[in-house]
């Protein structure tokens, strides 16, 4: 599989729209509630897609000419990463994160934090993210996670 991260494009918002209601739909469902779910799409049309490009550092994962994956930055907040359900478990996700990571250092960024869905939480575990407190907007539980990226020599 030859995935490739590159900067996301205005005319990504449709293909990178469909990833994010792919993976809520398919993957997100079994922590949230429908309602939950239906409010989370909102955010996530094409149009409001193009928004995020416009505002923050946007990556996305290809496969082929497939769009399968997407990653945000927000400052040192790392922002909607969602992967196309058929293909996680195959490190596109780890691919958008190690750019994400690459950037923020760019940028002498010391940390990232990242609300996680409780879907995701493992997979931030397993980059080295710890939970730092639960957030709730009503009943959608998101955990707040962290990492440094200071390079400890000691």
């Amino acid at each position: 599989m030859e995935c490739t991260i590159r900067p996301a494009l205005d005319d990504d918002a449709a293909d990178i729209s469909v990833v994010i209601l792919r993976a809520l739909r398919e993957t997100n469902a079994k922590d949230y509630t429908n309602e939950i779910i239906e409010t989370v799409e909102r955010s996530f049309s094409p149009t409001e897609v193009r928004e995020l490009i416009r505002k923050r550092t946007v990556f996305v994962a290809s496969i082929g000419s497939r769009v399968v994956g997407t990653a945000g930055l927000d400052g040192s907040v790392v922002r909607t990463v969602f992967v196309a359900p058929d293909v996680q478990g195959r490190g596109v996700g780890k691919l958008l994160m190690a750019e994400i990571e690459r950037t923020a250092r760019e940028r002498n960024i010391a940390s990232l934090t990242v609300p996680s869905l409780v879907t995701a939480e493992t997979f931030y575990a397993r980059l080295g993210f710890h939970a730092v407190r639960d957030s709730y907007h009503g009943d959608e539980r998101t955990i707040i996670m962290e990492r440094p990226l200071h390079d400890s020599i000691d």
